[in-house]
This record gives structure tokens, sequence and C-alpha cells, in this order.
């Protein structure tokens, strides 16, 4: 498994911030695939519409997926292109730290996975977990301190697997693989696109004591896919020592049309 670069960036705080950041014990992740700031098709830029969106579920972390960092035509063409990277156009005010894996490069830009955090991004690395001559794909793994500080840090875990399953399977082995590095007690968010329609992950991430949210509250991984008429279980939230409720899938509007996936958000309670 490579080590691919990955950037971070810490904005202080606005006041409002500060007074959210209190210690606590329970917070919500949301999970999206922004299809780089595109709705279903690319027929239009919505990236400042999916942000009003974002900050309207009011989530303390934010796994993002096909997020770009740069790119150096879109500007010339949509005259709302934000002037900074998407995850920090996204990140706003409302998520002091962010940290950024680039997994596809090419002439006019790149984009990864993202994370945003009202909490405090200790460590990142980006995980090359592209299988050779297909599709560049990467797992952002970083650790999060709450606010209370003397708990255990939170290992949050974007994923964004390929298409096919050959390359998901050799993918996942690799995800089992790091967590098996991690202490056993330690708390784990695995959430992202997992692209799994076929339903096989769970066979491989249970074992590493992964549990599926929406598998342990609904009975089945939520339909995510296409975003207008979910019909495709492809995101997940998995966690490892930590409780998990209030799993909802957001298909209606505003998020039915700002892209192709429809977020899962999850509350966590260490």
């Amino acid at each position: 498994m490579n080590i691919t670069q990955s950037t971070e960036a810490t904005r202080e705080p606005d006041q409002d911030t500060r007074r959210d950041l209190v210690p606590t014990q329970r917070f919500t992740v949301l999970t999206v695939n922004t299809h780089k700031g595109f709705t279903a098709l690319n027929r239009r830029f919505i990236l400042p519409e999916l942000r009003e969106a974002v900050r309207s579920v009011s989530a303390d972390v934010v796994f993002l997926q096909e997020v770009h960092g740069t790119h150096e035509h879109h500007p010339q063409r949509f005259a709302n292109w934000p002037s900074m990277p998407q995850y920090e156009f996204l990140a706003d005010s409302l998520w002091p730290q962010f940290a950024y894996g680039r997994n596809a490069v090419y002439p006019a830009g790149d984009h990864g996975n993202a994370l945003l955090s009202k909490f405090q991004i200790v460590h990142h690395e980006n995980l090359d977990v592209s299988i050779s001559g297909h599709e560049n794909r990467g797992m952002l793994h970083s650790m999060l301190r709450l606010p209370s500080g003397d708990g255990p840090q939170i290992h949050a875990i974007c994923v964004h697997l390929g298409l096919r399953e050959s390359h998901r399977v050799a993918q996942l082995k690799l995800l089992c693989q790091r967590l098996s590095e991690l202490p056993p007690e330690a708390p784990v968010i695995v959430a992202g696109d997992f692209n799994d329609w076929r339903g096989k992950a769970s066979d491989l991430l249970e074992p590493a004591g992964l549990r599926e949210v929406f598998t342990e509250q609904w009975g089945k991984p939520a339909r995510s896919f296409p975003a207008r008429m979910p019909l495709l279980r492809l995101d997940r939230i998995y966690v490892r020592n930590l409780k998990a409720r209030h799993a909802q899938v957001l298909n209606v509007r505003p998020w039915s049309h700002l892209s192709d996936h429809a977020p899962l958000s999850v509350e966590i309670e260490l």
C-alpha cells in the first residue's frame, strides 16, 4: 500500500464555530459523493448550492468523494467557479479543519477524497489503493481529537472504491490491512462511495469488526444511487467501537438534484 501526497489546511474558527466546539460525546457524520460539483450527467455546476445543503445538515465531520483540488479549464467556463479548492470552498467557516487526498491527477487538474471537520485533525495519510493500469483510487485516513481532549482519537477513513468487483475486493483487503494495524479498541468510522452494487463489502469488513450503520438499524445498506430515484446501495457508513443511531438517506430536494449520489448521515456516540 503506497502513501501518496495529501493536503491539509487549518483555518481559525469564527466566533460561532468556537461556541459549537464544546466537549461532546456525540456528533453527526455526513458522507457525500460531490460529483466534482456537477449535477448528474454534468448538466449544471451546482457547487454553491451543494455547499448550502451541506451546511444545513450541521454535520460535525463530512466525508467527501470526487472533489476537485484544482482544475485549469473550469474557471474559464463557469463564472461561479470558486477561487480556492472545492473542499476548502465547501468547508467555508463551519469546518475549521480539512484534509485532502489527491487520487487522480491529469493535465487539467486533480480530484480525490476530502474530510471536513469541526474537530482537530491531528494526523492524516492518503493511501493509494489504485489497481495498476486502471482507475486511480484512494483512502484518506485521518485521526480526529474531540474537543474534550481526554477521550480516544477517532480514526476517520474516507473511501472511494473501484467500479470492478475484483478491484474492490483487492481494495477492501487493503482497508482490512490498515484496520489490523490500528489498536483493537480504537474508534473507527469508514465512510464513502463503495461502488458495492453486489453487496459484497460487508462479507470482508465485518470480520474486521466493522458494522454498517444502515444494516444495523434497517436491515440493509441504504439505497443511494441514482439520487433522484435511489435503487443501488453504493454508499456506506461503517463503525467500530462506536454507537450509531438516526441513520438517514438524504434523497429529497434539494439533495436529489445536487449530485448523482444521495448523501448519508448518522449520529455517532462514543
